[in-house]
């Protein structure tokens, strides 16, 4: 909500460098007030909804959100209706079928759920993942061919193909047919497929541009089913409700805005998860060692990595092929080697990480150091430069790149940016101007290919057109407050009321509450860089809290040196399940002197 800065606590810069502001403004606080009352729900649930754009008239549906009161018509997608029905076609005639798809969570739950979709219908559908390394993202011409030439007569391509036109010519030239079910940014002309379903194409109106690629294979999927049960008479259309697992988990892995019917999709995928009627799901679960109902969490942080993990540095195609394993045993073996792989993974990441940040606080030692932070290196492995970017852009509250160089001076990147700048566009700028071999992605997150001699040459480019832009964001940074809290009021009811008004990711934030003036009893290690901190109200109530990879950062170097002082805390309410028993905690992400 705009209007004057509000400080809230008077904190001005805490221990992450940032000011504490209120959400709320004064209207906002009437509203929340208005809610709480006509309602009967307590104030701070009022707030946490008010905050998020929720009027006090949809406020009782919003806490139970619906799939079929928020799922919109397929047909109001652009393309999709010639989309359902050329798949249509492919049941009816049993074309032989491959689906094309993209190497993360979202390309590999959407590819899982079209491979289900042709199995019920006895149609053996083949998944083609390509190679992160040797074949970048998305279809190539030579993949495409090497399908037709197994048989495909109908390529599906999913979370990926809207800017595939060479790829899909030669699938056309070779005899094949293409879908395209996408949801990336458009960045040139449409590729002649049969259908282009993609809600952020710009002639689509469908006002569904918030969905990831299995949201927008879901709704296609509907409309299939549609069309089918007016041409054959059996079997019986398939159980699409419960593929909702699947799109719940690719929803919250692709950090999509929690919006709309993104919401249900997550809200009524959990439920579905928490059956675990998925073997891949819940062979995940059990290699992750979750022993408590699934939550957006647990996808996020979890079973996402696992499953990218295949991608990063392993077999492409390990994910899919889980997702869409039937068989129990099938789908531990795979768990098994993604949970190996992903374990393979931290410990690259760990090096790469410490090189990075090294790099990167040499650049940022010398006053603001520049706009976008770019960190390259030889040695690195181009499957893990998205998450080394992810951790820079957090430590240095701006937009970061982490580049790695082949032996011949190609460097593979990725960048992740902060909240109001738009990254893929910048990249986009960049390949025009012929500082990149190739560029793509979204206003979060981009990839690009670089040459070694034109690394200088991208730095001064970033920094002239995102300098101005990034300075203002990070001078206008700061951490949005919902609620003051005490260790008192911290109960498994408030914990219960507040996930009612979830889920909670992208465009839909979990309620940051603050905890003013509490003793900071102890903070130590645990795990893996993580600290644990046991806060005390001035009643004497405790509060168990955990900073997850603050070990290092300045909120750690914080936290260590107030011990036994009060301070006042930040963060959201969890749930810790241990040996069986639960417990409250605060997943703390900020502090500040007091």
């Amino acid at each position: 909500m705009s209007g004057e800065r509000r400080y809230f606590l008077d904190v001005k810069k805490s221990a992450r460098g940032v000011s504490w502001e209120h959400r709320l403004d004064a209207r906002g606080e009437n509203l929340a007030l208005g809610m709480a009352q006509s309602h009967g729900m307590p104030e701070i649930v009022a707030r946490v909804l008010a905050g998020r754009g929720v009027s006090q008239e949809v406020a009782e549906r919003f806490l139970a959100p619906s799939i079929r009161e928020l799922l919109p018509d397929p047909v109001t997608l652009t393309d999709m209706e010639k989309a359902a029905t050329r798949i249509a076609e492919a049941v009816v005639a049993r074309e032989r079928v491959a689906i094309f798809g993209d190497y993360d969570v979202d390309g590999a739950a959407a590819s899982a759920m079209m491979k289900r979709f042709f199995a019920h219908y006895g149609i053996e559908a083949e998944i083609y993942i390509p190679d992160r390394i040797f074949e970048g993202y998305g279809p190539n011409p030579e993949a495409m061919r090497d399908l037709v030439r197994r048989g495909a007569r109908l390529i599906v391509t999913v979370d990926c193909g809207t800017n595939s036109g060479p790829a899909i010519a030669a699938a056309n030239e070779a005899g094949a047919q293409v879908v395209v079910l996408d949801h990336h940014q458009v960045g040139g002309a449409l590729p002649d497929a049969v259908a282009v379903v993609n809600p952020n194409r710009e002639d689509d109106l469908s006002g569904q541009g918030h969905l990831c690629a299995a949201g927008v294979v879901f709704l296609t999927l509907v409309q299939t089913t549609r069309i089918l049960r007016k041409k054959l008479s059996a079997p019986p259309p398939p159980d699409l409700l419960s593929m909702l697992d699947l799109v719940a988990l690719a929803t919250v892995c692709d950090v999509v805005p929690l919006v709309g019917v993104n919401r249900a999709f997550v809200v009524k995928g959990l439920l579905a998860a928490r059956q675990m009627q998925t073997p891949g799901l819940s062979a995940l679960a059990r290699v992750s060692r979750i022993g408590e109902p699934l939550n957006p969490y647990h996808f996020g942080f979890l079973i996402g990595p696992r499953i990218n993990a295949g991608g990063r540095i392993g077999n492409a195609a390990l994910g899919s092929n889980l997702l869409s394993a039937l068989e129990i045993a099938e789908a531990e073996a795979i768990a098994e080697t993604l949970d190996r792989l992903n374990r393979e993974r931290q410990d690259m990441e760990a090096a790469m990480l410490a090189e990075a940040r090294a790099e990167a606080e040499a650049e940022l030692a010398s006053g603001e150091g520049p706009a976008v932070l770019v960190t390259a290196s030889d040695k690195w492995h181009p499957g893990i430069v998205g998450l080394i970017a992810s951790r820079l852009k957090e430590q240095g509250r701006r937009p970061a790149f982490a580049v790695a160089f082949d032996a011949n001076g190609i460097g593979t990147g990725s960048g992740r940016s902060i909240a109001g700048f738009d990254l893929g566009r910048l990249v986009r700028e960049a390949v025009s101007e012929g500082l990149l071999v190739k560029g793509g992605g979204h206003a979060m997150a981009a990839g690009i290919t670089v040459e070694r001699k034109k690394l200088g040459l991208l730095r001064a480019f970033l920094e002239e057109r995102a300098g101005a832009a990034v300075s203002a964001l990070r001078q206008a940074d700061s951490l949005k407050i919902d609620a003051a809290l005490s260790a008192d009021g911290a109960t498994f009811d408030l914990f219960d009321m507040l996930e009612a008004a979830g889920p909670y990711g992208s465009g839909h934030p979990a309620p940051t509450l603050a905890l003013p003036r509490h003793r900071l009893a102890d903070a130590r290690i645990v795990g893996n860089g993580h600290i644990r901190a046991d806060l005390r109200a001035h009643s004497g109530a405790r509060l168990q809290a955990i900073a997850f990879r603050a070990a290092e950062t300045e909120l750690g170097k914080f936290l260590f040196e107030k011990r036994g002082a009060t301070v006042h805390v930040a963060g959201q309410l969890a749930v810790n399940h241990w040996n069986g028993m639960r417990s409250i905690q605060l997943r703390l992400t900020d502090a500040a002197e007091a």
